[in-house]
């Protein structure tokens, strides 16, 4: 066999070149059979780099070209296209990884070299086996699935229903609007969170691009790029959507109640009820749990005082069948779960509060009206802000929660401005206001004489040591700036959760073929070129579902999303990879082993023959189903045993020298 390689070098700045010899490597290659041309040069991937390449395909006739540079994830398709562009077939090209596979791990000049050329004796054998092969094309579905009904999600819903496109937007609540429409007020700027959020609320339950299936749940994901089929199970509210007006009365005249949910048990609601007055949808839903009918088979109250009869205590959950053509993930967060630092007292002192409970109690349509009372009634007259709750702590979450920081400024701006007499405590670990007039924020705050002590609070606790603590709450902490252990008494302590990712998210994420990492929210493709993005082709991610942010990033990533989803809807079509394992009939026992074994669901069993099948537009090529056939029936192409025992050979070449 004999072909025409080009092999290029790339010094990639200082990044390769300051740990690995390029000229000895350049002259490496140089001596490996059918390489007909090497040549280095600082930044391959740059245009003058690109054009090296593509002048030599034209004038030398090179039939394989092989880039020894970095990541094949960051640059394999830039080369891809420069070879394309010169008329050569994207899959004779293959790519040494001597970045992060090399210079970046080793420290030693000789041995690193001697790795790069290992490594580039592989690429070069393989190449001399590549095969070209040529992408399918499939049609776009137009129609998009949104996963979550937060702020993101409602962005990322309006931008392309703007478009003129079908969107369905799925929340897991009975009301869309997620953690934002609990807040009261907005950093840095203090606007009022529900003037912000409840007219786009509104715009997507009026927009006729929108179709919105809240109290649901995704149960199964399926399909490719272009191509999703998702099932949504729209738990009943035991209401006739259709029928119900909204009006209201069946709340007023249900006569039972239990904790509400939204306000964090610091109310009442009916076993009838919207979360809160401003919903989306207007539509209320019974608790089965809370309601007596359930229980009893007694009462029907609200069915009597129901004048569109819209209420149906025989309602099932329905199955909502979606063809979409790519989805994103915005899902969100929770907030940490205080009581896991039982040293706080949260849950064991009533005057202890978390961030979502205090963002009630300063709300006006909160439970207090917008009051900052203690349970006595009375107004504090001092209060402790505790930074960090579950955030950069190796014992919960080592991650910063961003958010945090800011909100506590917030909140202690709150008080003093409704409790002008108060003194208010920040106790932090770092100041961190890394956004736009979040500096100018905090200095506002240094004005308004909020005492600031650094150091973590060790505990909360009500033991005295004197009257001036009898009857308080006692924070014992180090005050790094003093350099000693304080104690300091409060009438309420208010706790800055950190956020973290949903229990399930790794489960959801799962049903559309994405990855969390080790911290639970989900992996983005890659975190610098492609933030929203995700490993599955087609699947997008947006807001805290990817790390904590605030709400212009949010909203910020939102709309990013939405555009490489309009992006991919404006192709019509699209190309499906063509390195995918095929499968050759006479060889298959039809013992269905890669049906179970594909985790991408691309293998299916052909009953009438009696032999397992590839559907290419699903298959990633992973070669998990090549491993696994016992019969040695299934081939990966562009990486065919010929291919892969040769680059291992080239591999392997100091060994065998």
């Amino acid at each position: 066999m004999s072909n025409k390689i080009g092999v290029y070098v790339c010094h990639c700045g200082t990044n390769i070149a300051g740990t690995v010899n390029i000229p000895e490597l350049v002259e490496f290659a140089k001596a490996q059979g059918d390489v007909v041309v090497a040549r280095e040069y600082k930044f391959m991937c740059s245009d003058p780099g690109q054009a090296l390449i593509q002048e030599d395909i034209q004038k030398l006739g090179l039939d394989r070209v092989v880039v020894s540079a970095c990541s094949p994830l960051m640059h394999e398709p830039t080369f891809r296209g420069a070879c394309e562009k010169a008329d050569l077939n994207r899959y004779l090209f293959q790519m040494a990884n001597i970045r992060e596979h090399c210079s970046w791990v080793h420290v030693d000049k000789g041995a690193a070299t001697e790795k790069a050329k290992a490594q580039l004796a592989g690429a070069i054998g393989k190449a001399r086996y590549l095969a070209p092969l040529i992408p399918k094309k499939v049609k776009v579905n137009p129609a998009t699935l949104i996963v979550g009904g937060g702020i993101a999600g409602i962005q990322a819903a309006i931008d392309i229903a703007d478009s003129g496109r079908k969107v369905y937007l799925v929340e897991r609540e009975a009301t869309i609007g997620g953690k934002m429409a609990e807040f009261d007020k907005t950093f840095p700027t203090l606007d009022c969170a529900a003037c912000i959020l409840t007219p786009k609320m509104v715009q997507v339950g009026q927009h006729p691009n929108i179709e919105l299936l809240t109290y649901a749940d995704v149960e199964e994901g399926k399909g490719f790029v272009g191509n999703f089929e998702v099932k949504v199970r729209k738990k009943t509210r035991y209401i006739d959507e259709e029928k119900c007006t909204g009006c209201g009365i069946c709340q007023e005249k249900c006569p039972y109640k239990t904790a509400s949910e939204f306000e964090h048990g610091m109310m009442k609601r009916k076993a009838i009820f919207m979360p809160f007055p401003q919903a989306v949808p207007k539509v209320p839903r019974i608790d089965p749990n809370t309601c007596v009918y359930f229980k009893t088979g007694k009462c029907k109250a609200c069915v009597k005082v129901c004048e569109p009869q819209a209420i149906d205590f025989e309602r099932k959950d329905e199955i909502v069948d979606i063809k979409v053509g790519a989805i994103i993930m915005a899902t969100g967060y929770k907030l940490f779960d205080a009581g896991k630092i039982a040293p706080y007292g949260y849950g064991k002192y009533p005057e202890v509060y978390n961030s979502l409970e205090f963002e009630r109690m300063v709300s006006a349509s909160g439970p207090t009206g917008g009051d900052i009372k203690m349970k006595s009634g009375e107004k504090p007259k001092s209060v402790a802000i505790v930074h960090c709750v579950g955030s950069r702590d190796r014992r919960h979450n080592e991650h910063c929660s961003r958010v945090c920081c800011m909100y506590a400024l917030k909140f202690a701006h709150l008080i003093k401005e409704r409790c002008h007499e108060a003194t208010v405590y920040n106790f932090y670990i770092d100041m961190r206001c890394f956004g736009k007039g979040y500096e100018q924020f905090y200095q506002r705050l240094l004005d308004e004489e909020v005492r600031f002590v650094r150091g973590r609070v060790a505990s909360v606790s009500d033991f005295a040591l004197d009257e001036s603590e009898k009857g308080k709450l006692v924070l014992r902490v180090e005050d790094t700036m003093v350099g000693e252990t304080r104690r300091i008494p409060v009438d309420m302590v208010v706790l800055a959760n950190g956020l973290e990712a949903n229990a399930d998210a790794a489960k959801v994420g799962r049903l559309f073929n994405i990855s969390a990492g080790k911290d639970g929210f989900y992996i983005e493709k890659h975190p610098k070129l492609a933030p929203v993005s995700t490993a599955t082709e087609g699947v997008y991610i947006a807001g805290a579902c990817q790390s904590p942010k605030d709400i212009p990033d949010t909203v910020a990533q939102a709309s990013a999303a939405a555009a490489q989803v309009l992006s991919l809807m404006s192709r019509g079509e699209i190309e499906v990879e063509a390195a995918t394992a095929n499968i050759h009939e006479e060889l298959c026992s039809g013992c269905r082993v890669c049906n179970t074994m594909c985790p991408y669901s691309a293998i299916s069993f052909d009953d009438d023959k009696h032999v397992s099948r590839v559907n290419d537009a699903l298959c990633k090529g992973c070669g998990t189903c090549v491993a696994a056939c016992p019969s040695s029936a299934i081939f990966a192409q562009h990486f065919t045993d010929q291919q892969i025992f040769s680059e291992i050979e080239g591999v392997l070449h100091d060994v065998r020298a």
